[in-house]
């Protein structure tokens, strides 16, 4: 009996135990449950769903009229869950025939309609909810997509899921390629697209994804979708008229002289706007393309372009009139240990100080400077002078890898200075600088001194409408006084009309600027020389708005010196701005509304020509244009251009009623007339597009 007592204790106490722990567990569990529950679900749940940025679409690069230089291009990837949880058996049956013929048809056509349902079916059977049905979908596609059986209906009910993708589009190519720009992954961001990243790049957007295996999220629903916002539009200064022209003229140039590589900046010499700016390397696979951007990235001794600078300081100091003479013996001169040649023989001796500017002589330019420069206090005047015209920093031009201007600060202990030193420096070496730094201290003295802060964007948009300006900023108020800037004006028209840039004079517009040749490899004894060679200058010369500068590096053929390999690009870039910019073309209003007491005839060059010498009468000045405007003056004539653009409506009043028919046809207008004589109206204002219009005549 005591044993029979003592088993049943055991027993109640092993129940009572294991009721005691049951109650600890199942009241443990109800706690976690109630008290807990979502923190431990929504853990679960982190396993199989988590938020995955979305990419925001980057905003447009534009040029100053709305054109657009970068885009992002929208395509798109069509993926089918086949086992969507709103996706019932009956559907899926229902609607695998149509679904199937039309995929078969839009996708791969190696499949029959048969084939591809069998396909369909058997990936459903596997379990698949994120089947590849076609990649690189444009816009227009992806609406057919959507209107396809089954996936009408959606992600949830239609399996239809769409990733969307965006690829960077340039719609004018190699045009200004590497100053756009571009940002990769693991690469240096370069360009406008590097510089305002932030601006374009919008605000990345959230999408809830499921995981369905061990590396595959799907889309959860359209629900759960933070859209993200596209960035904002950087509208730019740049002109793609002119962008072209001067990528054209460029790479002309490049390849008639074989060169290594290039760069030209054209700017608005009022604003510092930059207008058009191509580079361009020489690639053996795809010939001359936008591979760096050696305009802003480049710094390089100038040579003789620098001579402005040089002469501005020797100016604004007072130590020299440009009209007293020199002595240039000749274009040899040694100075210490090394001897200076003028790039030219030219067998001159005494000239005046603008004769050697605007002959470019070396000699003449180092020795005047090294008389006032070389000692101490010397070469920390023309250190200031120099930082004083902006040089010695660089333009901050929004472009990512700008280099930094080089020149030696004598106020610097660890830099030295040789005997040698300042006469080079005078005539652009032991110096380097970007094309862009040269050219904004050209742009000044076009400016009437006024230096202002070169800029490449305008303004940011959003759908069109602006959110913001920018405005031209005025860098250094005053680069020198106005009689230096008057003489800096005066010299830079000398080299063009008697200097190393005479060969390019034209008889329609003028312009003022320096030549330079540099040689790069100096410093390697006994190899063939390489040389840079440039050209910068503003137009017209009398009310400059353009300035541009124009370098090539290391041309291999048909000559290497500034007036005959970068002068040539410099006007053939000014000679289609003059006929493609109504501003520089005075021509169209200039001669109607001539004075009526001045004499004049308009008509075709030969006609005028035969007029001229059957009155025995030598003109003051010449053109090979197919029509011109005689003027009379006091004892002589002025025999001047008539600018005729094409897909523009000539000036046709003053001329004789053949000749402005002949003009108007060409354009393809149609032509009325009333009156007799010569044109004295016309009804639409010259410089207007043409566009096929009547246009009406009338003479007296």
């Amino acid at each position: 009996m005591n044993i029979k007592n003592e088993l049943l204790s055991r027993l109640y106490v092993v129940t009572a135990t294991f009721i005691i722990v049951a109650i600890v567990i199942f009241g443990q569990a109800a706690r976690i449950q109630i008290e807990e529950g979502d923190r431990w679900r929504a853990k679960g749940d982190s396993v199989h769903l988590k938020y995955v940025a979305i990419e925001a679409d980057r905003g447009n690069i534009m040029s100053e009229d709305g054109l657009l230089l970068a885009s992002s291009m929208p395509f798109f990837e069509i993926r089918f869950d086949l086992n969507s949880s709103g996706m019932n058996n009956k559907a899926f049956d229902e609607h695998i025939d149509s679904l199937a013929y039309y995929l078969a048809y839009h996708t791969d056509r190696s499949l029959s309609p048969e084939d591809y349902k069998k396909f369909l079916v058997r990936k459903k059977a596997q379990g698949e909810r994120y089947l590849l049905i076609k990649k690189n979908v444009d816009y227009n596609e992806l609406q057919k997509f959507k209107k396809f059986p089954l996936f009408k209906y959606g992600q949830n009910r239609g399996g239809f899921i769409v990733i969307r993708k965006s690829k960077r589009e340039r719609p004018f190519g190699q045009l200004a390629r590497r100053t756009i720009g571009y940002v990769r992954e693991n690469a240096q961001p370069i360009g406008i697209e590097g510089y305002f990243d932030d601006v374009l790049s919008g605000t990345a957007g959230k999408q809830l994804m499921e995981r369905i295996n061990r590396s595959t999220y799907i889309p959860v629903d359209d629900l759960t979708l933070i859209a993200p916002e596209k960035g904002l539009d950087v509208v730019t200064t740049l002109d793609i008229d002119l962008q072209d022209v001067v990528h054209e003229a460029l790479k002309s140039g490049l390849q008639r002289h074989q060169a290594d590589h290039g760069s030209v900046i054209l700017m608005d010499v009022k604003t510092g706007a930059i207008k058009a700016i191509s580079n361009l390397g020489k690639s053996k696979q795809y010939g001359y393309i936008e591979t760096y951007n050696y305009a802003v990235g480049e710094s390089t001794e100038p040579g003789s372009t620098f001579k402005l600078a040089t002469v501005l300081s020797l100016l604004e100091d007072g130590y020299i009139n440009v009209e007293e003479e020199i002595n240039i013996q000749g274009g040899k001169m040694k100075f210490y240990d090394r001897t200076m040649k003028d790039s030219h023989p030219h067998g001159m001796d005494t000239v005046t100080i603008a004769k050697a500017f605007a002959i470019s002589s070396n000699v003449g330019i180092a020795s005047i400077a090294n008389q006032y420069y070389t000692r101490e206090k010397g070469a920390k005047r023309l250190y200031a002078n120099l930082k004083s015209m902006g040089l010695t920093e660089r333009t901050g031009i929004e472009i990512q890898g700008e280099a930094a201007p080089i020149i030696k600060d004598p106020n610097d202990p660890k830099v030295y200075y040789s005997g040698t030193t300042i006469p080079w420096m005078a005539h652009g070496y032991e110096l380097s600088l970007t094309p862009l730094q040269l050219l904004s201290l050209y742009a000044a003295v076009a400016n009437d001194g006024r230096k202002m802060k070169p800029y490449i964007v305008k303004s940011y948009a959003r759908d069109g409408k602006i959110t913001q300006n920018f405005y031209p900023k005025i860098d250094i108020k005053r680069i020198a006084s106005k009689s230096t800037i008057k003489t800096a004006k005066r010299l830079l028209e000398l080299v063009v009309e008697e200097g190393t840039a005479k060969s390019a004079r034209s008889g329609r517009f003028t312009f003022a600027g320096k030549t330079g040749t540099a040689v790069t490899n100096y410093s390697k004894k006994g190899a063939k020389s390489k040389y840079q060679a440039s050209f910068a200058g503003y137009f017209p010369a009398d009310d400059p708005q353009y300035a541009c500068i124009v370098t090539i590096s290391e041309p291999s053929q048909k000559g290497y010196y500034g007036s005959s390999v970068a002068l040539p690009i410099f006007r053939k870039i000014a000679d289609k701005c003059f006929s493609m910019k109504e501003d520089l073309m005075p021509d169209l209003q200039e001669y109607a509304s001539l004075n009526q007491n001045q004499h004049f005839v308009i008509g075709s060059n030969e006609d005028l020509r035969w007029l001229i010498q059957n009155l025995n009468i030598q003109p003051l000045t010449e053109t090979n244009a197919k029509f011109g405007v005689l003027i009379g003056q006091k004892d002589s004539v002025l025999l001047k251009e008539r600018i005729i653009t094409k897909n523009r409506i000539p000036n046709v009043v003053g001329m004789g009623l053949r000749d402005a028919v002949y003009l108007l046809e060409n354009e393809g207008l149609k032509v009325t007339v009333s009156g007799f004589g010569k044109v004295k109206k016309q009804s639409i204002l010259a410089g207007t597009h043409t566009k096929g219009q009547q246009i009406h005549l009338s003479l007296g």
